[in-house]
């Protein structure tokens, strides 16, 4: 019977345990993937301390690479043995933790045989997460002052590359010595430490004018340094919460600091479609092939070691894509 790693109530790391779980048969529009690698990401944090609510029992986990163990019926386009990736549906549905599982055939995507399962499996949701955020939530242009938080990590590594290759100029911040080299790896211009005061290194970086757009991963305790690094009519993006939720703010902060622009995007609401997802997809598969993003998959955790990756990616003690091994 195919093992998974489910939670029954909300809590630390400790309430992830390894199951048995009943797979089943696809049924119509379905088919059963078999995981080779899954993807490890701060939503799955949210999820498993109740931050964001999901049904329980719960099968955690937003991303995963894998192949084609069988087709339910009216499933057109698709074989036994084909390769895939897919992240959660519409409303983000998780279930990656396992083995197997069903999976709608409308939300997979095919992997070109230039990229590994292990690439797959890494970009899936932080890949399509970066390409929301430079293509389309702000769209960079050359010449761009660009502001990445946790840029050493899996949306952030991304994104610095992706970045670079479009123009703009990148400043990145991150939590220690040893990220900043890595970051600076990445093609990062300018790299600053979380611990020292970044926003006045900022400040005298860019002349006092600030950047024209910040990606903001962290939340809570980075949120208000972060408006203070837009130059007027500039955007702020907060897309994560990893040092908790942002507390509530008065449209007026936003008019004092020069008229900036807030949004709080999800990925889920930029890949609704078909073929919004296919367009992405394909967008971010190309910047893999040819090497202009480099995945960096920093460290693996065989599935039922899923409680420590857990507790590592809270300490910051991981760089790049964490993956889970089947």
């Amino acid at each position: 019977m195919p093992k998974a790693v489910r939670i029954h109530q909300t809590g630390g790391p400790e309430v992830l345990t390894y199951e048995d779980i009943d797979v089943g048969e696809p049924g119509p529009g379905e088919v059963r993937i078999r995981h080779t690698a899954v993807g490890l990401n701060f939503i799955d944090v949210y999820e498993r301390t109740g931050l964001y609510r999901v049904p329980l029992p719960a099968v955690l986990g937003h991303e995963a690479a894998g192949v084609i163990e069988a087709l339910g019926p009216k499933v057109k386009g698709w074989n036994v043995g084909d390769r895939v990736a897919y992240t959660g549906g519409v409303s983000g549905t998780s279930g990656a933790y396992s083995e197997a599982r069903l999976f709608s055939a409308g939300r997979i995507v095919r992997i070109p045989d230039e990229v590994d399962d292990r690439q797959a499996a890494a970009i899936m949701l932080k890949g399509l997460t970066a390409q929301a955020l430079l293509r389309r939530t702000y769209r960079l242009r050359p010449g761009n002052l660009v502001l990445i938080h946790a840029a050493a990590g899996g949306v952030g590594s991304i994104a610095v590359q992706w970045a670079k290759h479009l123009g703009a100029i990148v400043i990145a911040v991150v939590g220690s010595a040893a990220k900043a080299e890595l970051v600076r790896g990445y093609g990062a211009d300018h790299v600053l430490l979380a611990t020292e005061d970044w926003v006045a290194q900022l400040k005298a970086i860019t002349k006092g004018k600030g950047v024209h757009v910040v990606y903001d991963s962290v939340g809570k305790d980075t949120f208000f340094g972060s408006l203070d690094s837009l130059r007027p009519r500039g955007m702020m993006v907060t897309f994560g919460n990893a040092s908790g939720p942002v507390p509530p703010i008065a449209p007026l902060e936003l008019s004092k600091r020069g008229s900036l622009f807030l949004t709080r995007p999800t990925l889920f609401h930029y890949i609704a479609t078909r073929s919004e997802l296919d367009k992405a997809a394909r967008e971010l598969f190309e910047v893999v092939k040819r090497n202009i993003v480099k995945v960096h998959v920093g460290q693996t955790y065989p599935l039922s070691e899923t409680a420590q990756a857990h507790r590592d990616l809270e300490a910051r003690k991981t760089t790049g894509s964490t993956l889970l091994l089947v």
